[in-house]
């Protein structure tokens, strides 16, 4: 509004350079009327904006209501489908800001004194950055194509999410920023598709095209990146960077051609651009390929005879009290390394007390340097932990006890209960829970010795994804809701397990939550005493 009068008063200045004169001429005053109608166009363009942005924010509003609405009703089952998560962390870090601004051309206290109070709470860049890039682990993990994300197909899911053409681009955007051309590719390709089956768009068509030939072009495939940026110039003659890349990508090829001895280039592929189209790049993680089969379900070494050597028992540690009366069911899941599952393990109502506890105190998850010993974060660790003290409650004391009595092992010199939430495609990278040889200081600001074993809680069931995973061996360890797994991390002499190296894939759809108990050596000289071999 401020606007308008500034225009309003500027154009009456402009008009009437001499109010005095003004009845005096009827010449002059004809040119007083034309200022009118030109006044009152600007008004009512000045109205059919302000019509527009309440159109645009009550349109805003009704979809967000609706959205709210369901998502409200069941918060947890609604972000446990991926692209949710994706799609708050973008609305909360991009869409409100833009929302904003708009209302913001025409001052609205109410609205700016709410944006200002939960602003603090808002996603960042980087979470919104952090989201997308749990879609790209995703897709690589479970080998999943743009298009299922797109389109919500995603295996378990109980909310429909879709993704549009600017967000395909956007994701796309967000790779190619970080020089990953390989997704990038992937992401501007299913934009274009979308944009080519008539969705419409804020993205200019020429755009995707100019990302996706250069990402293209970048994966060494020269013919297909002629082909896009001739179909970019034909949109756009007059791109800034069209042309000199057509002749640049034209001169490679020929040079191509030349130094194989051949002719005639090959027609460029026209089939659409898949998963398997360009090879997904080498990174840091030599198991990885393994890792992420085994989080699929495929290349699990589960044989005939190794099944037959797994059982199912009671265990009453040892005639302990607690658990004559109701002893606690056991499975065995891995042979050797020897992993069980314990039934029963927790109830939903001690799990709930523990989620319930333990939620305020969530912090993005660490790991220990292994040079230093201090707690940092790090990116193949994606979750957020609490630490739990048996005097918190006690329902804690009381889980404690109960691993005491199922393992055997004193938990007097184990670490806190660890309590994890994972979310949008939360993982927890191959590592091992011992120090190894060249950590020797790892642990040594406890003063307990080394991890011996690990006892972790399942505390929900997850639709899709999630698995713990021991790459060595070829297990896959799926969660069930109120069981829990356990397995020793050292021989008896003391010497690690290396093949006890395992990993949390990422929760593809659904909400993980695990509790876990790292129990160390000191206290258990006579509890598990150490073996006559190395590998006792």
């Amino acid at each position: 509004m401020a606007a308008f009068l500034v225009f309003l008063l500027s154009t009456l200045s402009f008009s009437s350079p001499t109010r005095a004169e003004i009845f005096t001429s009827i010449g002059q005053m004809t040119n007083l009327i034309f200022t009118e109608r030109e006044l009152v166009q600007s008004l009512k363009e000045y109205i059919q904006a302000e019509e527009q942005k309440l159109e645009t924010v009550r349109s805003w509003a009704n979809k967000l209501d609706k959205l709210t609405r369901t998502s409200t009703s069941d918060p947890e089952g609604f972000l446990a489908h991926p692209v949710n998560a994706y799609k708050l962390m973008k609305r909360l870090n991009t869409e409100w800001s833009e929302l904003e601004s708009l209302v913001l051309q025409d001052p609205s206290d109410g609205f700016i004194s709410n944006m200002s109070v939960h602003r603090q709470y808002f996603p960042d860049e980087e979470d919104e950055k952090g989201a997308a890039k749990a879609l790209l682990r995703l897709q690589d993990t479970y080998k999943l194509d743009a298009e299922s994300f797109s389109k919500g197909k995603l295996p378990g899911v109980r909310y429909n999410a879709l993704l549009t053409v600017d967000d395909c681009f956007d994701m796309g955007k967000m790779a190619y920023n970080d020089n990953d051309y390989y997704h990038s590719v992937l992401w501007m390709q299913q934009s274009l598709r979308q944009m080519d089956s008539g969705e419409e768009a804020k993205t200019p068509k020429a755009d995707v095209l100019d990302y996706l030939s250069y990402s293209v072009y970048q994966m060494g495939d020269l013919p297909r990146a002629i082909e896009l940026t001739r179909r970019l110039l034909a949109i756009d003659p007059s791109h800034q960077r069209a042309g000199g890349n057509l002749r640049y990508f034209e001169r490679l090829l020929s040079k191509e051609l030349q130094d194989s001895g051949q002719t005639q280039p090959e027609p460029a592929d026209e089939r659409p651009i898949q998963l398997d189209t360009y090879q997904r790049p080498k990174d840091y993680l030599p198991e990885r390929e393994a890792y992420e089969a085994l989080c699929r379900g495929e290349g699990v070494k589960m044989t005939t005879k190794r099944q037959s050597r797994l059982f199912c028992r009671y265990r009453d540690g040892n005639r302990n009290p607690r658990l004559l009366l109701k002893p606690m069911k056991e499975e065995d899941e891995w042979d050797s390394p020897h992993i069980v599952r314990f039934l029963e393990a927790l109830s939903d109502e001690e799990i709930q007390k523990i989620k319930e506890i333990a939620t305020p105190k969530l912090a993005r998850a660490t790991v220990r340097d292994p040079k230093t010993g201090v707690l940092t974060v790090a990116h193949y660790r994606v979750s957020k932990s609490a630490w739990l003290e048996g005097e918190d409650d006690p329902v804690i004391a009381r889980v404690n006890q109960r691993i005491e009595d199922i393992t055997g092992l004193t938990v007097d010199t184990a670490e806190l209960l660890q309590v994890a939430n994972y979310g949008v495609g939360g993982q927890y990278e191959p590592h091992f829970d011992f120090s190894r040889k060249d950590e020797p200081d790892a642990f040594k600001s406890l003063g307990t010795g080394n991890r011996v074993a690990t006892y972790l809680n399942y505390m929900s069931d997850v639709e899709a994804g999630g698995a713990t995973v021991f790459p060595d061996f070829g297990a896959s360890v799926w969660p069930r809701k109120g069981t829990a797994v356990f397995w020793y991390n050292l021989f008896r002499s003391g010497e690690g397990d290396y093949r006890t190296r395992h990993a949390a894939c990422p929760v593809l759809v659904g909400s993980k939550w695990v509790s876990n108990k790292w129990i160390h050596e000191r206290g258990q000289e006579f509890r598990r005493p150490c073996g006559l071999t190395e590998v006792d």
